[in-house]
């Protein structure tokens, strides 16, 4: 894809947010796209929103799943990044018609306390980047027609990100063993799906370390105060007005998003 085109692209995906009018898959209507031509359509989106006056509060990494993985053919997971107005106060009402076709899913979030960047980064580094963890939904959204996503599309779309409600009970990284802190997720009281933090990439920290070596090598820092989503450890679900969803991890809490 040539600049024109990627810029083109761009501007749909935009322009996606504000009608909430999907668009059809992008690899179906541009069959030569490819890695970098995705990565760099989020790019520049993200430099509109910043040139607005936005900024950027994270990253979040996703299709971690062995399960999506799969379903895509694909061996390793995409990022995308998270922006000031991404964010939502726990049980507080979020209005459905902010999003497009909004889905839900449950995180280990990561607050780091120092900058953080690869590559080469380790998992010892890793650690010692990470101020405290918090529990965390993330509200999950595609500007592509009914989720038809691949692998391009979804990166092009900043990772199909939406939104993000962070729980209020810090933990230390080290006071919890990531890999085994299960989850039981609820929707309007009743469970909807059950799952661990080992289902990222064998472990939330794993994700983390992949972010910071991935985005490195692009030039970019996870920067201090910085919120990192490193995928989620059940499968999402559908989002509708009146739903109230909350996520309950073993040693670190819960946290609750209201929808209206």
């Amino acid at each position: 894809m040539d600049d024109s085109t990627r810029a083109q692209v761009a501007d749909a995906l935009l322009a996606a947010y504000d009608s909430k009018e999907p668009l059809e898959p992008l690899t179906a209507t541009h069959t030569g796209m490819g890695l970098e031509d995705a990565y760099a359509i989020q790019l520049r989106q993200v430099e509109r929103r910043l040139a607005e006056g936005r900024t950027i509060r994270g990253h979040k990494v996703g299709l971690t799943s062995a399960a999506m993985q799969r379903l895509l053919g694909i061996a390793e997971p995409d990022y995308g990044h998270l922006l000031d107005d991404f964010f939502h106060l726990e049980h507080m009402p979020i209005p459905v018609d902010l999003f497009v076709q909004p889905r839900i899913e449950p995180e280990v979030a990561f607050v780091l306390k120092k900058k953080l960047k690869g590559p080469g980064v380790t998992v010892h580094q890793a650690l010692r980047a990470v101020d405290f963890v918090l529990p965390a939904l993330e509200i999950v959204d595609s500007r592509i027609r009914d989720w038809r996503i691949g692998l391009f599309d979804t990166i092009a779309d900043n990772a199909s990100s939406g939104a993000v409600v962070l729980g209020s009970t810090p933990t230390d990284v080290g006071a919890v063993d990531l890999r085994l802190a299960g989850a039981t997720f609820h929707r309007n009281g009743e469970v909807v799906g059950t799952g661990a933090g080992g289902a990222v990439l064998g472990s939330p920290l794993n994700s983390l370390v992949w972010l910071a070596n991935t985005v490195g090598a692009r030039g970019v820092t996870l920067e201090k105060g910085h919120v990192v989503l490193p995928g989620s450890v059940c499968a999402m679900s559908p989002v509708a007005a009146g739903d109230t969803f909350t996520a309950t991890f073993a040693g670190l809490g819960s946290v609750t998003a209201r929808f209206v």
